[in-house]
């Protein structure tokens, strides 16, 4: 069976929320609580290739897919649409700002999810400013 964020408590989404700004602090209650996948799946968000593998090698292979797919891999893209996870898909999409998706969850009132979707979009802005200065590039 394939999860979906969508799947999760409202509370639970604003703690994952939280942890993808990277405040350890609630990604440290996910995965103490029982959300494992949502503290690996935040982590992968940050480019923690361990918990990306955590999450391909585990019951939640969607989370890692989806973290693959934000970042605009095209066999993940893909993966999530023969998969039929729709909603994954839109929230990927949205994540590359892609307007019809963004769209998508302005129209259906997912506020939660568009702040998720404002957070990643900013953390991978951060990571491509990283990606291109020298001085933070490694050897």
């Amino acid at each position: 069976m394939a999860h979906s964020l969508i799947d999760y408590d409202p509370k639970i989404l604003l703690a994952l929320s939280e942890s993808l700004k990277g405040d350890a602090k609630f990604t440290d209650f996910l995965f103490q609580n029982g959300y494992p996948e949502l503290a690996a799946f935040s982590a992968a968000v940050h480019s923690n290739t361990e918990a990306l593998h955590w999450l391909l090698k585990s019951n939640y292979p969607e989370f890692g897919v989806l973290s693959n797919a934000i970042d605009g891999e095209a066999n993940a893209i893909m993966w999530l649409q023969k998969n039929k996870l729709d909603f994954l898909s839109i929230f990927a999409a949205a994540c590359r700002k892609e307007d019809k998706a963004i769209r998508w969850f302005v129209d259906n009132k997912l506020d939660i999810f568009l702040m998720m979707i404002r957070t990643i979009h900013d953390e991978l802005k951060h990571q491509s400013w990283d990606s291109s200065d020298p001085h933070r590039r490694r050897n």
